[in-house]
């Protein structure tokens, strides 16, 4: 699934192509994806002028100016390209925007968990209430290590799904909660509650630094992901630990080991990490 610093590669590739623009029509494939696409067809939808495109976690707002907005989710595998109308439309773009100019935004999902939601903002550049659940965002000041530590008390969960928890922090997902605490020294079993201020300095200096470095080179590409010209994230070859199980660790040579958190596969180094 894309995680924040793919979601962020989308929306910064995304946000040339659309401003100034307005969409002309909207055509969809499918009658729904995750939810139904039938408020797509709003008339209040077309001819408004792109305001503005941002990203909240691991969604893609585009604001249009009346307020009205799309939420859109890439789920396990979506990608979105932009290409002249006249394209031949792949089998699985499902939405596709046309907008002035003769171009099209068109949501390819094979998987069918993404989704494209509208909704009304209560103002220009705020949060849709449907996303009023999510917590900080890991890239801006509020995720430092004061929250993370008061935050962390009495959880006795692991400090992994601690992190990639979305109502406390956004879009750390199973790759970047793995080499954050690989980059900080911090066996992913532990508590949340055992980090200790200190800890949770390295741990919030990390995040932010494996996020904005894989943003850097437009995200990690495991299996599916792609960017909107079509580029695979070239972060996957600079990962320490994630999926290396078995191999020697980049720092003591240590074999790397895995465990299991929450479902999901957690390689760490046992002598790099506490």
């Amino acid at each position: 699934m894309p995680e924040l610093p793919e979601v962020e590669t989308v929306k910064n590739a995304l946000s040339p192509h659309l401003d100034g623009r307005f969409f002309e029509r909207i055509e969809t494939h499918i009658g729904q994806l995750r939810y139904s696409l039938a408020p797509l067809y709003d008339k209040e939808l077309r001819n408004e002028k792109i305001a503005d495109v941002r990203r909240r976690g691991r969604y893609i707002i585009i604001e249009l100016d009346n307020l009205k907005a799309f939420i859109i989710h890439l789920g396990m595998s979506g990608s979105i390209r932009i290409v002249e109308a006249a394209a031949e439309r792949k089998k699985h773009e499902h939405v596709i925007w046309h907008m002035n100019g003769g171009m099209t935004m068109r949501f390819d999902c094979p998987r069918r968990f993404g989704f494209v939601k509208v909704c009304k903002l209560k103002a220009a550049g705020a949060d849709p209430q449907e996303l009023s659940h999510l917590g900080v965002e890991p890239l801006e000041p509020d995720f430092d290590a004061v929250y993370l530590y008061e935050a962390s008390r009495k959880r006795t969960g692991s400090i992994k799904n601690f992190i990639m928890n979305n109502s406390i922090v956004v879009g750390v997902g199973n790759i970047y909660a793995t080499e954050a605490l690989f980059a900080a020294g911090i066996k992913p079993m532990r508590t949340a509650a055992s980090l200790t201020r200190a800890e949770c300095e390295s741990l919030t200096k990390a995040v932010k630094a494996v996020l904005k470095r894989s943003i850097e080179v437009g995200g990690t590409t495991i299996a599916d992901y792609k960017s909107v010209d079509g580029s695979e994230g070239k972060f996957v070859h600079e990962l320490q630990v994630y999926g290396k199980k078995g191999q020697s660790c980049p720092v003591c040579n240590t074999e790397i080991e895995m465990t299991r958190l929450g479902g999901r596969s957690s390689c760490y180094c046992p002598k790099c990490q506490k």
